[in-house]
């Protein structure tokens, strides 16, 4: 496992960290506790040491299953971060929304108090934001209750995960100095951040978690445009009418660029996050064992070449499935 800076903290994360969505709720269909602590012990063993999480994973399922892992394992000390959920429970954020109802000094608090709780720890490496209004960013008391916590020695870091491709919501906060990391999709698809985001999170030392590098499996190689979701599997909703055939079939334009640079689809998927400079980690979903392993490998120092990312630049393809999939 290589690893990089995270921007200004000065803390050197794996380049492919783990996302935890999928083991904290039903979302994904069944769960499989057991399993998803082996996908976690395993990811541990291969060195990656950043685990991102949040308390609307499972209504904090996910951080007690990490908090279980963890205490298990005194032989590591990974870096962890988590996340506010808005207190209206309704996202998007939007500039017409108050931020003194979506993070209020008392919610956020309680909020990070109950993090600790359950992952069982003293402090929270990176405390974020799970949705981000720019509007926001000098009203309220959100700042002072972040400093508050800083200070307390309850957070060691601050940052926030953008509105759902929406990777230019948080411009205006990156100037104020107030964040030291960013969390935004960035995958073969939506590649929206490359044009303004990520070179000014590289001009001012802010750290970028890349999101959702398989859109969510339309870029694993793995969906067919007959594949069924399971029951309760929220992606029936995303993948929708025409939109799973269609995925299919601009997955397999792009693997044709990557045949002679990637043994998969998913391999080069991670592999274009990670050829970009501005990324100090990307955090695919891992629930098994096996899904770690595979993309573990990928931290091997070898990015696509320019000609190649020029060529896959074509095939950009921003949108939003996540809007009407519930």
């Amino acid at each position: 496992m290589l690893y990089r800076r995270l921007g200004r903290t000065g803390l050197e994360v794996s380049e492919v960290g783990i996302g935890t969505w999928g083991i904290g709720g039903l979302d994904w269909g069944e769960r499989d506790d057991e399993r998803s602590k082996q996908a976690l012990n395993h990811a541990l063993d291969l060195g990656v040491n950043f685990i991102d999480t949040a308390y609307g994973y499972g209504e904090g399922r996910s951080e007690e299953l990490i908090g279980e892992v963890l205490v298990s394992r005194p032989d590591v000390t990974p870096i962890v971060a988590t996340k506010v959920p808005l207190e209206t429970r309704v996202w998007p954020a939007t500039d017409d929304m108050a931020v003194e109802d979506c993070y209020s000094p008392g919610w956020i608090r309680s909020c990070t108090e109950e993090s600790l709780r359950r992952l069982g720890s003293d402090h929270i490496d990176l405390q974020q934001f799970h949705f981000w209004a720019d509007s926001w960013t000098d009203q309220g008391q959100w700042a002072d209750a972040v400093s508050a916590l800083k200070n307390e020695g309850k957070i060691r870091f601050f940052g926030v995960s953008t509105n759902d491709h929406e990777p230019d919501s948080v411009l205006r906060l990156l100037e104020s100095g107030l964040v030291d990391t960013v969390q935004v999709i960035y995958n073969l698809f939506d590649q929206s951040a490359h044009e303004r985001l990520l070179p000014r999170c590289e001009e001012l030392d802010i750290g970028v978690i890349a999101r959702s590098p398989f859109d969510e499996g339309g870029l694993t190689g793995a969906l067919r445009s007959d594949t069924v979701f399971a029951a309760g599997d929220w992606r029936r909703g995303y993948f929708k009418g025409g939109r799973l055939a269609e995925t299919v079939a601009r997955a397999g334009a792009v693997a044709e660029i990557l045949a002679e640079h990637a043994s998969s689809l998913a391999e080069g998927a991670l592999r274009f996050c990670l050829s970009e400079d501005a990324v100090s980690t990307v955090i695919p979903g891992m629930r098994s064992p096996a899904h770690v392993g595979q993309n573990c490998a990928v931290s091997d120092g070898q990015l696509l070449e320019s000609e190649v990312l020029e060529k896959l630049r074509d095939h950009s393809w921003p949108r939003n499935f996540y809007a009407d999939a519930w």
